[in-house]
């Protein structure tokens, strides 16, 4: 017999995923290798499409992520690279009033105003720097595979944010680093058929930092879903 999800477990469970929040600054502690390993063994209990697993995970720390770092900035300060967005032009209209909204919380996080295009930039320039956090991750899957595993991919992701969050941790995914993907795919020796997903900063969360704390907002349930076949409405 099964036993039941019991409602301490439940609780802190939601606790977990209330409690996580993308983290821009991190202390200067090390992660110990052997903590990164339990967290992905964890996240790779995710599901995905029979079983396929399709995910693909580069690690660095010390000298291997300042090199990486070097290289990203490289490629970053030569600006040869066309500017990169994961949204369609123009993008639909709730999200793009939602990715307004984080724009506003953002950057008044940080106190810089929304017209100063020169602090935003140098801001944008921290995500290279995986945000000064000690360990770097690259993430990749197979170019042949479909957008279902790329579903699998983001269960994956997500599952690895909740368990370093459940062990002290912090993370920061990030798509920033796709306009660099040429520079990255040749220093990590991708294969030819592996392509970034995206990069993730990672590391004990500096409490301090004001950037830490924006909590952003969330629709309720009631706002995307439909619901059929209940009898009495909420």
């Amino acid at each position: 017999m099964k036993t039941p999800i019991s409602a301490p477990c439940a609780a802190t469970f939601g606790e977990v995923v209330r409690g996580r929040r993308t983290i821009r600054a991190f202390r200067p502690q090390p992660v110990p290798r052997e903590v990164v390993a339990g967290i992905l063994e964890l996240a790779a209990r995710s599901p995905s499409t029979f079983n396929t697993q399709p995910w693909r995970v580069h690690v660095f720390a010390g000298p291997a992520r300042q090199a990486l770092v070097d290289a990203i900035l490289e490629a970053h300060a030569a600006n040869t690279e066309a500017p990169f967005t994961p949204f369609p032009n123009p993008p639909p209209s709730d999200c793009s009033a939602r990715q307004a909204e984080f724009a506003r919380c953002y950057y008044a996080s940080l106190s810089i105003r929304q017209d100063d295009m020169v602090a935003r930039a140098r801001q944008t320039t921290r995500n290279y720097r995986f945000f000064d956090a000690p360990v770097g991750l690259m993430f990749s899957i197979d170019t042949r595979l479909t957008h279902n595993s790329w579903l699998d991919f983001g269960l994956f992701l997500q599952t690895l944010m909740l368990a370093a969050h459940a062990h002290g941790l912090g993370t920061c995914p990030q798509v920033a680093f796709l306009r660099y993907e040429r520079r990255i795919a040749t220093h990590l020796r991708f294969e030819a058929n592996q392509s970034l997903v995206c990069g993730m900063s990672l590391g004990y969360p500096d409490s301090d930092a004001s950037v830490n704390q924006v909590c952003m907002p969330r629709g309720a349930a009631s706002d995307f879903t439909t619901w059929l076949g209940f009898d009495e409405p909420l």
